[in-house]
């Protein structure tokens, strides 16, 4: 059976019906209207007829009237600005007086016997000199066992007198010991070198680092990966050796010395030689927060890596102004302040190293200065401005940091005769050596040095070492002067001159080989005439005698 169409509502009214609505809406319309006149509020707003052109001083009229708009405005702002200051102050009395509720009784009490509370110090400033010294001597005074961490790349630039002599002069049974760290970027012989070296004074362990560590959760992920792979290259940034040697001394030196309580050992260095790294490393975590910017550890941090080890962390040395302007490049924070210049690093850095190996590793063509390298380094990096201009500032903080941080490869020789400085002596080597146990020390170096892959001799940069750098271990000790300063103008002066020198060297030279094509075109060929100039006498006597010619001279 077929359904019936379905029809839609109409929406047609009863004249009726619609006359009696559009009345109820005039009523209500009016009822409205008669309020609003009861209230003085006119629906309609009255135009602003404005000032006539015709009037007398219209420009001042329309200039006061602009003044007036401005001060009440001005005043209204005021007024809010008070009423939000009013409640402001309201909600900080009531959060006063519910903590005073909230307090404890013994508390008040304190506070009562004290007195009234004392102003709060300001925060001091982290990043200062003398806040990073203090901080430093905190750890060396809470730690018996100190820590130098050297950079294998220049393990005697990295080393501080002040700092060695400071721990020694502290007393008691406090022991200092090296670690070379970053041996991973060094050629395997330069290695063995530097350990044999430095093992003469201080006992010295070999450390490669890991630069991947982020937490327990990630690493078990990875190991599981790796143990799954057939090839394994060891040498990775996750991988890490000498850490197991490492803590196995501490232990032991612990089980020897430490009846009651924990073994502190302090962990320094200048920065960005890898301490924070080292801890980790050890720890198996992410225990202390690392990066490739230079002075990330402002404060001391304790670490415990077994039973009865705690590991202290701290801020890097301050490099005194008084040493060379490449140690400073390398061991400072000038440029992270604004001390000095990105270009500058760059400048000193690179009168320290062989120009053929520094092309060879950066892929660029020859460069007279550090401006034209810092140019070709940028375009090869694509590090370009608007309209193809270089960014020498990108190119320049990247070549720093490879050089700072664990990616580029340079070497510096060991010296060939070794002496001991002065604040060390043959007694103070034997205390130092005694307790530890050297042969666990010489089997771990051997068994690192088997397992990490070094570079090739070829591949790495030869730099010329500095000798060491002299740190700052309290805000007194800074000079006045800056002899780094100066020292670099008085350098920046000579290289001035050298270039100029060899400007002139290089023009005689092209002005000679001229020369000899000139003679060589002009010499006597077989079957070709040659000419040659005959010189003209130019004197007085002929300027001043007649041009008329004389047919007796040629013609008889």
């Amino acid at each position: 059976m077929k359904r019936p169409k379905l029809k839609k509502a109409s929406k047609r009214l009863s004249c009726a019906k619609r006359y009696k609505i559009q009345k109820k809406v005039r009523e209500h319309n009016r009822k409205l209207r008669k309020e609003a006149k009861k209230k003085g509020v006119s629906k309609r707003v009255k135009k602003d007829i404005g000032v006539p052109n015709s009037a007398p001083f219209k420009e001042e009229i329309l200039r006061e009237a602009e003044q007036r708009r401005l001060q009440i405005e001005e005043e209204k702002e005021k007024r809010r600005q008070a009423k939000k200051e009013q409640r402001a102050e309201k909600r900080k009395k009531e959060k006063e007086a519910a903590s005073k509720e909230a307090e404890p009784t013994a508390k008040k009490a304190r506070k009562d016997d004290s007195g009234t509370q004392s102003e709060k110090k300001p925060a001091p400033d982290r990043s200062s000199k003398h806040f990073l010294c203090a901080e430093l001597n905190k750890v060396i005074d809470a730690s018996d066992v100190v820590i130098e961490v050297l950079d294998a790349r220049d393990p005697l630039g990295c080393r501080c007198p002040q700092l060695e002599e400071a721990v020694l002069q502290r007393g008691g049974t406090k022991k200092l010991l090296l670690v070379l760290n970053k041996i991973d970027l060094v050629p395997k012989e330069n290695v063995e070198r530097w350990i044999q070296c430095l093992q003469q004074e201080f006992p010295v362990v070999a450390f490669k680092a890991s630069t991947q560590l982020r937490d327990g959760v990630v690493k078990a992920k990875k190991r599981r990966i790796v143990a799954s792979n057939e090839v394994l290259d060891r040498s990775r940034g996750a991988a890490c050796f000498g850490n197991c040697c490492l803590a196995e001394l501490l232990i032991g030196y612990a089980d020897k010395t430490q009846n009651e309580g924990s073994l502190r050992v302090g962990v320094v260095g200048f920065p960005n030689v890898g301490k924070s790294s080292i801890i980790n490393s050890i720890k198996g975590s992410l225990a202390c927060n690392v990066g490739i910017k230079r002075g990330t550890t402002k404060m001391m941090q304790e670490v415990h890596i077994a039973k009865n080890v705690k590991l202290i962390d701290g801020p890097g040395v301050v490099a005194s102004p008084s040493n060379p302007p490449a140690s400073m490049a390398l061991r400072s924070l000038q440029v992270e302040e604004g001390g000095e210049s990105v270009l500058e690093a760059v400048r000193n850095l690179l009168k320290q190293c062989d120009k053929t190996q520094i092309m060879l590793q950066y892929n660029v063509p020859d460069f007279r200065n550090s401006l034209e390298f810092l140019t070709l380094f940028a375009k090869k990096r694509g590090f370009l401005q608007k309209g193809g201009v270089p960014n020498t500032e990108q190119a320049a903080t990247t070549f720093l940091a490879d050089w700072t941080g664990a990616k580029l490869s340079y070497h510096c020789k060991a010296p060939e005769n070794h002496s001991l400085p002065a604040y060390l002596s043959d007694a103070v080597v034997t205390e130092m050596k005694n307790g530890w146990n050297l042969n666990k020390i010489k089997t771990g170096n051997k068994e690192t040095l088997k397992a990490v892959r070094f570079p090739n001799q070829a591949s790495s940069i030869g730099f010329t070492s500095k000798g060491p750098t002299s740190g700052l271990l309290s805000v007194s000790d800074i000079p006045e002067g800056k002899p780094g300063a100066a020292a670099t103008e008085e350098e920046a002066e000579q290289n001035d001159e050298s270039s100029e020198t060899e400007q002139t060297t290089e023009d005689s030279n092209t002005t000679e080989k001229a020369e000899k094509l000139q003679k060589k075109t002009i010499k006597k060929k077989k079957g070709n005439v040659r000419f040659q100039s005959v010189p003209i006498d130019i004197s007085l006597s002929t300027a001043i005698t007649d041009d008329t010619y004389d047919f007796n001279t040629d013609f008889q």
